[in-house]
């Protein structure tokens, strides 16, 4: 509750009005049996038609401002849900925002996207069902038992035994209900995590032929969920079952008992008409309030899980440090970086020391798993170093903010990753306000001039993930996006390897004049990407094993002249 108390504080005034609401609704819901056994006693004792005429009405009044009450409770209850609802997944979305990699990883994206729609969606319920189904309980059993004691001694006693009853019953069955719904939650992630891998790898699947192997693996995923809900509704039947049975064998002890107190004379014929639905009032909420109060294990569930987002601390957070002097030449430099993966025995990069200067392009190279992505990762603080300092304008990134660091880079990363919607509202992801001129100017020096051929040029549509594009198309929006921020360091993360080598050398002559005035880092595969680079740093098992430029490199690098040799017999280095 810690956790729903801030997010329901802004809206206190209509959770008491809600309250109050149905507090008044129960009342109503009650004094229509009182009144339907005085006119039935009216009638019974030989009273004039227009007392019966007036009590009618008088049932009518209290009966339609009953149901008009209960209207604009549920309205104003799904209303406060509604506004409770967007807030928790506007925090979660908000905390994911400061979330690293290592963060993300913690909690898997699949996980996360259930918390936030799923997990909300029945907290949601759960406080709909709650206000509107729990909180009348205590008024309507305290109400409808001295309404029953008030008519006969013998009949209060007989509705508190019955309530009693099914309230022990409910309880047990709680009990065993919590650890099923714990269960069926972690079944809906890892459904979701089975889910997005068929359909994000269903090429790769259907490649290999494992379609079988796939679908035995959804299959054994779903039969898990569907057996945990199995057991959960088991525990709804069972609970169903003893609350009716209750109410009907409260109903026939009502009218066994009533009609021998008639017959004594010790109550009226219409008494026990008002005691019956004192008992099914009394009752059915009982049983609503169990059914509801058989989800809080999983609404709860639920709550802990956004609580673990809400309350993570970021493995990145903000120092309150001043801004940068942008006058320096000399960008970013890496100092005596190392860095190592929480779950990993060993370093990824180990004493790392380079700087990138303005007017100069400083490519990284290195065999599969030498370290590369991670460096451009730290350089925008994906993740924080383990060892030494990385220095933007000459200040420890560490005390500048996030946003500031960001705002000086403009990066590529290695999966061009383009939004649904138009290729103009991605290249804006660069620039919010560039005008169409601009984008265009950016398409044209990522060698993009099939954008101009397209239907609708730059308003051209985009799938999501770009997947109506080639790879090599994806590729060049993507850099497009990023020339079209004005930035100090502009940073390509093996963002060229889908292009063929005429557009990759046309690409480059395009750049070198584009980006004359910033630092330039491109991380490459191939040598024919980066032979110009006034730097080249060539790493191997996360160390820097050579730097300088192409010639000195072939002279003086092995790992380099390696790479060189292994490219040029492939064909690598043509064009």
């Amino acid at each position: 509750m810690r956790t729903i108390l801030p997010f329901l504080k802004p809206y206190r005034g209509q959770f008491a009005l809600v309250i109050l609401i149905v507090f008044a609704d129960v009342g109503g819901s009650l004094l229509v049996p009182t009144i339907t056994a005085n006119m039935i006693n009216l009638a019974v004792s030989g009273a004039g038609i227009s007392e019966i005429i007036r009590q009618g009405a008088v049932m009518l009044a209290v009966a339609l401002l009953s149901g008009g009450l209960t209207l604009a409770g549920g309205w104003l209850c799904a209303k406060l849900s509604a506004d409770i609802g967007r807030d928790l997944r506007t925090a979660v979305y908000d905390k994911s925002l400061q979330f690293s990699a290592s963060d993300f990883e913690r909690f898997g994206t699949a996980s996360m996207i259930t918390r936030t729609l799923n997990d909300v969606n029945i907290i949601q319920q759960s406080l709909v069902n709650i206000v509107q189904m729990v909180l009348p309980v205590p008024v309507m059993c305290v109400m409808g038992i001295l309404f029953a004691f008030r008519i006969n001694r013998d009949m209060g006693w007989l509705l508190l035994g019955g309530t009693l009853f099914v309230l022990l019953a409910a309880m047990v069955i709680i009990r065993r209900a919590a650890p099923v719904f714990e269960k069926l939650q972690g079944f809906l992630d890892r459904m979701n995590v089975v889910l997005r891998e068929n359909l994000t790898g269903v090429r790769v699947i259907r490649a290999f032929h494992k379609e079988k192997h796939e679908t035995g693996r959804m299959r054994k995923t779903f039969e898990d969920y569907a057996e945990s809900a199995i057991r959960a509704n088991r525990l709804f039947a069972g609970l169903d079952c003893i609350a009716t049975a209750s109410i009907n064998l409260c109903i026939v002890a009502v009218l066994y008992l009533g009609g021998s107190r008639v017959g004594a004379g010790e109550m009226e014929i219409g008494d026990i008409t008002a005691v019956t639905e004192y008992a099914i009032w009394v009752l059915f909420y009982v049983m609503m309030a169990q059914m509801v109060i058989l989800l809080v294990p999983r609404a709860m569930t639920c709550v802990r899980r956004i609580t673990e987002v809400l309350t993570h601390e970021p493995e990145i957070t903000d120092a309150a440090g001043t801004a940068v002097n942008e006058n320096s030449d000399e960008i970013i430099r890496f100092d005596g970086v190392s860095f190592r993966f929480a779950d990993a025995d060993e370093n990824t990069l180990s004493d790392v020391s380079f700087s990138c200067r303005r007017g100069r392009t400083t490519a990284v190279i290195g065999g599969t798993g030498s370290g590369k992505s991670t460096i451009a990762k730290l350089l925008l603080r994906y993740h924080d170093v383990t060892a030494g300092k990385i220095m933007l304008f000459g200040r420890d990134i560490r005390e500048i903010s996030q946003r500031e660091l960001r705002g000086h880079i403009s990066y590529v990363p290695q999966k061009a990753w383009l939004f649904s919607g138009t290729i103009a509202e991605n290249l804006r992801y660069g620039s919010q306000d560039a005008p169409e001129e601009e984008l265009y100017h950016a398409l044209d020096i990522a060698q993009a001039d099939f954008v101009r051929g397209m239907p609708g040029g730059i308003n051209a549509y985009v799938a999501q993930g770009g997947t109506n594009f080639s790879g090599g198309q994806r590729q060049r929006i993507s850099i497009a996006r990023a020339l079209s921020r004005k930035a100090d360091l502009f940073v390509f993360d093996d963002s060229f390897s889908a292009l063929d080598f005429k557009t990759d050398a046309a690409l480059r002559r395009a750049l070198a004049e584009e980006t004359k005035d910033c630092a330039v880092l491109i991380i490459a595969q191939r040598i024919s990407t980066i032979l110009h680079a006034d730097q080249i740093l060539v790493l191997d098992d996360g160390k820097i094993v050579g730097m300088g430029k192409h010639e000195e490199l072939m002279q003086t690098c092995t790992v380099y002249r390696d790479i060189a040799d292994s490219q040029a017999k492939g064909g690598g280095q043509n064009g």
